[in-house]
């Protein structure tokens, strides 16, 4: 444990020091921007950690017990949304020249629609990114700080607290180089425990392709059963659909690209960051079916949560102390590279979309340690209740909230200038269709025996769609601009 503390404090140490290279001055240009000036590359590299969370990397292997690898049919349909995301959306962002995304909101849709769009991602970002640092604090705590007698509390503070330190200043200059260095310490991670499940059962390279390939849960497509959640036209629609949403309409993402110089470098950015995601998902899901194949083969008792088996080899050094170390350190670099980011977005929407404050740099550093404060209480409060009900329900509101985002730019760019929806109507549409996405997808899986998948933020952005339109046709014929009847 020593030996994780003395890396981990070389580690923070490189990330400061990377912070004091790119802050400069500290200004706000700085702070959401990088001043334009970040090297596609860098950027393109930097966000494929970022879009893999600490709850990733244990998730994503564990699932295969359950579902195989079909996970890929949905980054499968990753790659063409990414697609839709360079040459739709940044084109937008870039024309408009904004700082957050949000602004296209009201130059296309009015006030009202930009200040729900900004609070609906509020609510989404804040409730997610607190519940997943939660999660890896959980699994940090049970690994390193709790053989060494620190409380939970501690951990959560002296986590919360490096992520501040370095992005405080730096923001998104610094972002786009610390999540370089963490994507590369969460890769190195995982092909490290990879490669340790293969040393110990002797297999080579070729040895663990060929036992992936031949196992039954290297099984990828799925075009039988409809109703499975793991249906192909699901999955494929679904990744779809996740990334336009969780990136191209997300401040957290997007942020980043519109710190490259031009549109093209951040075009390039786009498409390499998504052709790279489908094989270090390949890596992920491979280490899944190596992990539960090691744990077969050495009647390892396994727990019932495929989140808990990665954490569970690697703790109780069934794959070695080196294991345990390079896990503990791939958790940490997920976690952080996701919570900074989220830190440094909600810090840019309260002070550019909420407080409309762009230019006050003392205000954004006063929002910002308040917003890494506000993610503090709620990681303690849900250590307080520890009820995995209520993490639940908290991190399935913040897949709901995202549905509204996608409705509102979907008006905004698929119909025409003239047509608006009315503002005064617009938040209760936003939230009228996440209730009645939750209402129809209870009553499908009670009476026809059919659970929505991921393919439910369609649905609800599509419900958003609508209720916007009909808002618009209303406020038309209250106006009198009724088409005359000859």
């Amino acid at each position: 444990m020593w030996l994780f503390l003395l890396i981990a404090a070389f580690y923070f140490l490189l990330l400061m020091g990377v912070s004091r290279l790119t802050a400069g001055e500290g200004s706000n240009d700085t702070f959401y921007r990088a001043e334009r000036r970040s090297p596609w590359w860098a950027v393109a590299f930097g966000m494929l950690g970022a879009s893999l969370s600490g709850v990733t990397f244990v998730s994503v292997p564990g699932m295969v017990r359950t579902s195989d690898m079909t996970y890929l049919q949905m980054c499968l349909g990753f790659i063409p949304s990414y697609v839709l995301v360079a040459f739709v959306l940044l084109p937008v962002y870039y024309h408009l020249g904004v700082t957050s995304i949000y602004t296209f909101l009201e130059r296309r849709l009015g006030r009202s629609s930009y200040r729900t769009g900004a609070v609906f991602f509020l609510l989404s970002k804040f409730s997610g990114a607190a519940v997943r640092l939660y999660l890896v604090c959980v699994i940090l705590q049970r690994l390193v700080f709790e053989p060494l007698g620190f409380p939970f509390g501690i951990t959560a503070v002296i986590i919360l607290l490096l992520i501040w330190l370095y992005t405080r200043r730096g923001g998104m200059a610094t972002l786009v180089w610390t999540d370089c260095v963490q994507t590369l310490v969460l890769l190195a991670a995982l092909v490290f425990i990879i490669a340790a499940i293969l040393e110990a059962e002797g297999w080579g390279i070729l040895d663990a392709v060929t036992v992936v390939s031949d196992s039954s849960m290297s099984r990828v497509f799925e075009f039988q059963d409809w109703t499975s959640r793991q249906y192909f036209w699901k999955q494929f629609l679904s990744g779809l659909f996740i990334v336009v949403v969780m990136t191209g309409l997300d401040q957290d993402m997007m942020q980043k690209n519109l710190t490259c110089r031009t549109l093209h470098d951040s075009q390039k950015n786009m498409m390499i960051n998504g052709l790279l995601y489908l094989p270090v998902n390949v890596l992920f899901l491979s280490l899944g079916v190596l992990m539960y194949l090691f744990a077969a083969r050495h009647g390892i008792t396994l727990p019932a949560s495929g989140d808990e088996v990665l954490p569970l080899l690697c703790a109780h050094g069934y794959l070695g102390s080196g294991a345990m170390l390079c896990f503990a350190l791939g958790i940490s670099a997920a976690a952080f590279s996701s919570a900074d980011s989220a830190l440094t977005s909600l810090t840019t929407c309260l002070c550019v979309d909420i407080l409309q404050r762009p230019d006050h740099q003392h205000l954004r550093r006063r929002i910002h340690l308040a917003v890494a404060a506000a993610m503090l209480t709620f990681i303690l409060l849900f250590r307080l209740i520890g009820n995995s009900s209520v993490i639940d329900a908290v991190y399935t509101i913040a897949s709901y909230t995202y549905g509204p985002l996608l409705g509102l730019f979907a008006f905004g760019l698929l119909l025409p200038d003239r047509i608006r929806p009315a503002g005064r109507t617009v938040p209760f549409v936003c939230l009228a269709a996440p209730v009645l996405c939750y209402m129809l997808s209870t009553l499908s899986s009670l009476c026809w025996d059919y659970h929505f998948g991921y393919e439910l933020l369609l649905l609800n952005g599509a419900l958003t769609f609508v209720g916007l339109w009909l808002s618009s046709r209303h406020q038309t014929c209250l106006s009198g601009d009724v088409p005359s009847q000859t």
